[in-house]
């Protein structure tokens, strides 16, 4: 059942190499969140290590291991609902990782975790190089979370290019879309805020976009921008520069509302092309 409404926050970070440093960030962040009110706070893509390009990744952790049971913890004490943007999860028999978003409860227990699908492969001239599909393995399902105030459809960064993840998501009863990311400094200037707003608009839903922000280490740099946007496109929150939290309020009896006034998801149609 959804709650008719909930304050959510986005943490906007700059992770590097240093895991210890990026977890007690991590903390500082979703605690500054909580004492503004929010009681669904979300991490962003690689918020407890983010390497440059072409570092191997340290400490892949199975989605019981040390780094989601500290923030389990923080969850608990906390008593809100937090997603763990992304962290590099193991996976048997293979040397490449899943990128992997974890959902905790405010009892601190996991209720779904999300293997990111679209990998981030560019190579384009004057732009950073980077080959997520080397060292991640691609995850397979859509997950559609049961989060405590409803239906939140969980995806990771570069999946926000391609909108028929999205739609299925709210065909499966997704009132929230979740998009924690590290979106390039050079692409994220021109595709980060048109996109997310895009996602919100033609599914008439809330996006809550934690991100990555500035330099990260050798080759790497994210364009930051964290922001909410509500169903009818607009910003409510956004975290402008540096590391940051933004909290907005998410209406669900507007989105109703705005659901019944431009029925556009009860009016899709199948089609063929000739």
């Amino acid at each position: 059942m959804t709650e008719q409404r909930v304050l959510a926050a986005v943490v906007q970070m700059t992770s590097t190499a240093d895991v210890e440093r990026n977890l007690a960030s991590a903390e500082s962040l979703v605690r500054r969140a909580t004492s503004l009110g929010a009681r669904f706070v979300s991490l962003p893509e690689n918020f407890v290590f983010l390497r440059s390009e072409g570092e191997p990744v340290v400490e892949a952790q199975a989605l019981d291991g040390t780094w989601v049971r500290r923030m389990s913890g923080l969850a608990r004490e906390l008593g809100i609902t937090l997603l763990l943007g992304s962290l590099p999860e193991k996976v048997a028999a293979d040397v490449r990782v899943h990128n992997t978003s974890v959902l905790l409860g405010p009892d601190g227990v996991t209720i779904a975790a999300y293997r990111k699908i679209h990998l981030f492969d560019i190579d384009l001239p004057g732009m950073e190089h980077l080959k997520e599909s080397r060292a991640v393995r691609p995850g397979e399902d859509a997950v559609v979370a049961r989060a405590p105030f409803g239906p939140l459809g969980l995806t990771i960064c570069y999946d926000l290019r391609f909108p028929e993840l999205y739609r299925a998501l709210v065909r499966a009863g997704a009132r929230v879309l979740a998009v924690p990311s590290a979106f390039t400094e050079r692409t994220g200037k021109d595709h980060w805020e048109v996109l997310l707003r895009a996602r919100a608009v033609e599914n008439l839903a809330f996006v809550v976009a934690a991100a990555q922000v500035g330099h990260h280490g050798r080759g790497r740099s994210s364009h930051g921008h964290a922001m909410i946007v509500d169903p009818w496109g607009a910003v409510m929150a956004q975290v402008p520069d540096g590391e940051g939290v933004a909290v907005a309020e998410l209406d669900f009896a507007r989105q109703d509302r705005l659901r019944r006034e431009l029925p556009a998801l009860d009016h899709t149609r199948k089609f063929t092309v000739g």
